[in-house]
């Protein structure tokens, strides 16, 4: 694992709210890496998604899973979807899963809709 504080939480609060629109937190667990997400995923913090995604798999251990707990998740659209598979072609590529573990109402509507839901299978 590569050593970073725990936990590492990136916030994106575009507007300057006292909620942001999305919420992302990285945790180690025992079978890898956990990132929660809260609030709206769409085109406005998608970039802070994928830094947080890219921060979450490399720090994960080879063959580890990363674990993503998107119950929380309020809103995601296309650009959510987009950046969700874009981190999963990175974690296959360096050798490790990525596996939603809970998941949203919007978030499976959209995974069901575009056929992807069984490319996120379950983490352990």
């Amino acid at each position: 694992m590569h050593p970073l504080p725990e936990p590492a939480s990136l916030v994106s609060s575009p507007h300057g709210t006292e909620d942001p629109p999305m919420a992302v937190t990285v945790t180690d667990t025992a079978e890898g890496v956990t990132v929660t997400v809260r609030g709206e995923i769409d085109l406005a913090v998608a970039g802070r998604l994928r830094q947080a995604l890219a921060h979450a798999v490399t720090r994960c251990e080879t063959g580890a899973v990363v674990g993503l707990d998107l119950g929380s998740v309020t809103f995601c659209d296309c650009s959510g979807l987009n950046v969700l598979l874009r981190a999963r072609r990175r974690a296959r590529s360096e050798r490790r899963s990525l596996a939603i573990t809970a998941a949203a109402r919007p978030v499976t509507r959209l995974l069901e809709a575009t056929g992807t839901a069984a490319l996120f299978g379950r983490a352990p």
